[in-house]
């Protein structure tokens, strides 16, 4: 299928208006097939030829204003259109179609539940799939009304971007939408499990598959809080109010991302109704995406960017205001999270090969625009926009943003519209500052330069900004300097100041004239409060202070910045692994902030399994299991962190014994629920250590049948240390096309283990060759993960550079592919230089 390019995009947008969209759809057909009958309404400028797209199973009929077309001429997804009527002439396009559902989590996607045999349906339309469902003119600037009418079986319950007007037997009407981008239609239809509520006259509604109903009804009160403060706050920020009538949230099964903003029905991943006991930081995840999603009600929906490569105002301003307004209407920490976690996934993308722009200036199709999706366009543009704030003001800023609202609703825009809004808004031209901070690639890292002076004190304190030779772009910065002192046991912040960095100031190098002759703080910390997206080195003595200051400083917000200062120096070799794991055994312990405990760990042990090795590996998991046990010990039963140290010793632990215990109840910390999904992590690690089977897996299957226990079976059964199981686990991987989207990223996740290198030795050359087909196989968003998860980042080498290497040379790779080769390619390089040192 051929991927829609800007070019084409301009053509036609310059050509069509789109009026509005009749959909029917008859889900009665059977497991295989719906029938889809699509009329559109349009005019035309001219009557030059176009294209509609639709990907249908059978093309069964096609009239353009009365006279039948030859569907047998549709090329891939595209089907000619000539002879249209010009000026205010309306055209009108029918379009019938048997369209096959998916296992994708795109088009229609079909789902059977394993715990009651149920059907459920979603629609998923994200980036280009509306045309698995209908035929459409399918890019962002052309937005139209929707109206939608769906036959469905008895008993169903149907649902869609419109409020439900008529439900007549198995027929839905629903009315009409406000003007739409294609890839925000959606439906969901099955037996769900429906929860309403009412706030400030908005009609609010959840949804979920009957299995998981009790899980719902238990948070429902929780959810529609949450839903409800958001509502109000952004109503506060924006002056205006939700747009698109009712505000539904469903819980769809299989979904391939967090969520999705359609407008009136926003889909979540049924993760988010959970079974199983949860994190504080789970919980503050499900609120953070709840507000990124409403926050898309305006930053996407209302005005939606113009072409793929202002994707960025679309996922910054919502990623921004997503932990933004949770900071503000509830006592989650949220811009500790942003910090910890978002942040450090920004940075790594923007220091791969693959970097870009926040704001690219072009993208060449829609098929490139997926792959933009990632740490760039949501943490750096949402950092950077915390940046602008502050350097703007809240009052300037908000005041260009309802500009922006005012003058785009229900339409399209570019950067060039938000940054005219902004700059009219603050009376000051933010052209360069775009230029710099949104059309450049790549990371600043921002180093203390101390020289001692007599006593204890600093002669002089400067910070060098510095930029990668590939990239050399210097930005302003504005930053927070915080000196910490220890006063016996605890740690006082004796000062702080805000500091502007110039990027033209004596070659990046500002001087703290103020710290002149003081006395020498033991911690000195730049970028206290984050303020900034720039990666932080430490001086040396504030180096060596880290491990003894870190626990005992109260705001988790300056500790998450130190971590990730730690935690980036040993990713770039400028540290030894053993100074990370060293700082876990002396940090970890007493750490308070779950989400800082949750991502310490899984960031120390991805490091520990890629650059070390052998019994280095081995002595350095058995040390972050000690502190894991630690901490266990030093929390109250039942606490949050309880089960975050709990989850961290699962997973870093070589004693079969004791994770076999607690399976069986045995040894088991009190307060510790050993429930459906602790079952199957320890499960899944006894499973790497050899120490379970396929008869345990089998056995746990059946006392969960649920999804989410199907997942962890498949997971499982990948990790099996045995031949056999392997080759059933890849070819299920490389040639199955019956395995849905969820059940690939689970088998892909488990198969490489550092414990089974000589086991799995054999597919690392296997990757190579077969992934180019296999990928080829997927949808495109299932062909990214396939790439990127089924890599041999484990099979640290040469060789397997070499390999990675002599793929890319070739020139008829997937997209997906190259871009997950060469950035995995990328981490090996890193990890080979860490063991070389």
């Amino acid at each position: 299928m051929r991927s829609l390019t800007r070019a084409e995009a301009v053509e036609r947008a310059a050509l069509l208006t789109v009026d509005g969209y009749e959909i029917h759809l008859d889900l009665t057909g059977g497991p295989e097939l719906f029938r889809s009958t699509t009329t559109i309404r349009f005019r035309a400028a001219a009557p030059d030829p176009t294209f509609v797209e639709v990907k249908p199973h059978r093309l069964l009929a096609a009239r353009l204003n009365g006279t039948d077309l030859d569907v047998s001429e549709l090329e891939g997804n595209r089907l000619a259109l000539a002879g249209l009527l010009t000026g205010e002439a309306e055209n009108l396009l029918v379009v019938e179609a048997e369209m096959a559902y998916t296992n994708t989590g795109d088009g229609l996607h079909r789902f059977v539940d394993p715990a009651d045999g149920e059907v459920y349906l979603y629609g998923g339309s994200f980036l280009d799939e509306s045309e698995k469902v209908f035929a459409s003119f399918d890019q962002p600037d052309l937005k139209a009304p929707f109206s939608l009418t769906v036959r469905a079986p008895e008993g169903w319950r149907v649902a869609a971007n419109g409020a439900e007007v008529a439900h007549d037997g198995g027929l839905w009407t629903f009315a009409r939408t406000q003007p739409l981008s294609t890839y925000f239609w959606s439906m969901i239809a099955g037996p769900y499990h429906l929860v309403s509520a009412e706030h400030d006259g908005i009609a609010l509604g959840l949804y979920c598959r009957r299995s998981l109903a009790a899980d719902l009804d238990k948070d429902a009160v929780e959810i529609f809080d949450v839903t409800a403060r958001c509502l109000d706050r952004f109503h506060e920020l924006f002056e205006m109010r939700y747009p698109f009538g009712k505000y539904d949230q469903a819980f769809v099964p299989e979904f391939n991302a967090g969520a999705m903003e359609n407008p009136g029905l926003v889909t979540f991943r049924d993760d988010y109704v959970f079974r199983s006991v949860v994190t504080d930081s789970e919980r503050e995840l499900r609120a953070t995406v709840i507000a990124h999603e409403m926050a898309h009600m305006w930053f996407g929906d209302l005005v939606t960017m113009r072409w793929w490569d202002d994707l960025w105002l679309n996922e910054s301003f919502a990623e921004h205001m997503g932990y933004r307004v949770i900071a503000e209407v509830t006592d989650w920490q949220t811009w500790t999270t942003f910090g910890m976690r978002r942040k450090a996934w920004g940075y790594m993308a923007d220091q791969r090969p693959s970097t870009h722009p926040v704001a690219p200036p072009e993208l060449e199709d829609s098929a490139l625009a997926l792959l933009n999706f990632d740490g760039i366009s949501y943490a750096k543009g949402a950092a950077v926009l915390r940046q602008l704030v502050a350097f703007l003001g809240e009052e300037a800023f908000f005041a260009g943003i309802r500009e922006y609202f005012r003058a785009h609703a229900f339409g399209n825009a570019t950067l060039a519209d938000l940054l005219d809004a902004l700059s009219r808004a603050a009376g000051r031209d933010l052209t360069g500052w775009a230029d710099l901070w949104l059309r450049r690639a790549q990371v600043n890292t921002l180093t203390p330069e101390v020289t001692p002076g007599p006593d204890g004190t600093w002669a002089e304190v400067a910070i060098r900004q510095t930029a990668p030779e590939d990239h050399p772009t210097l930005r302003p910065h504005r930053i927070r300097v915080a000196l910490y002192d220890r006063d016996g046991t605890a740690v006082v912040c004796r000062e702080r100041f805000e500091v502007d960095l110039a990027p033209d100031r004596d070659g990046g190098r500002t001087v703290l004239d103020r710290l002149a002759g003081r006395r020498a703080a033991d911690l000195l910390l730049i970028n206290d409060g984050d303020l900034t997206y720039a990666k932080v080195r430490l001086d040396d003595a504030s180096a060596s202070a880290v491990p003894v200051m870190l626990p005992a400083i109260e705001d988790s917000l300056t500790r998450a910045v130190l971590w990730s200062a730690v935690i980036d120096a040993i990713r770039d070799g400028d540290r030894p692994v053993s100074d990370l794991v060293a700082l876990v055994l002396a940090a970890l312990p007493t750490e308070r902030e779950v989400i800082i405990v949750e991502d310490v760990l899984l960031l120390v042990t991805r490091l520990v399994d890629t650059y070390l090795e052998g019994a280095a590996r081995e002595d350095a998991l058995l040390l972050i299991a000690g502190a894991c046990d630690r901490l266990l010990a030093a929390v109250p039963p039942g606490e949050s962190l309880q089960l975050a140290a709990a989850r961290g010793l699962i997973r870093s632990t070589a004693d079969a014994a004791r994770l076999s215990g607690w399976l069986s109840g045995e040894g088991v910390p009190a307060g510790l629920a050993v429930d459906a999904d602790l079952r199957w992590r320890l499960l899944n690690r006894l499973v790497v250590l050899g120490g379970a089977g396929e008869a345990e897996i089998e056995a746990e299957s059946r006392r969960d049948r649920s999804a989410a226990g199907e997942q962890w079976a498949g997971g499982c059964r990948a990790a099996l240390p045995d031949p056999e199981a392997k080759e059933r686990a890849w070819q299920r991987l490389v040639a199955d096309e019956s395995l849905s989207n969820r059940m690939l990223v689970a088998y892909a996740n488990a198969f490489w283990q550092p414990e089974q290198s000589e086991l799995t030795a054999p597919y690392v050359a296997r990757y190579f060759a077969e992934i180019p087909e296999a990928a080829r196989k997927r949808s495109a968003f299932s062909a990214e993960r396939l790439s990127l998860l089924l890599y041999p980042a484990y099979a640290v080498s040469l060789e397997t550079r070499a390999a990675a290497s002599q793929l890319l040379e070739r020139d008829d790779l997937p997209p997906a592919v190259r871009r997950a080769v060469t950035d995995a390619d990328d981490e090996m390089r890193l990890a080979l230089r860490s063991r070389g040192a």
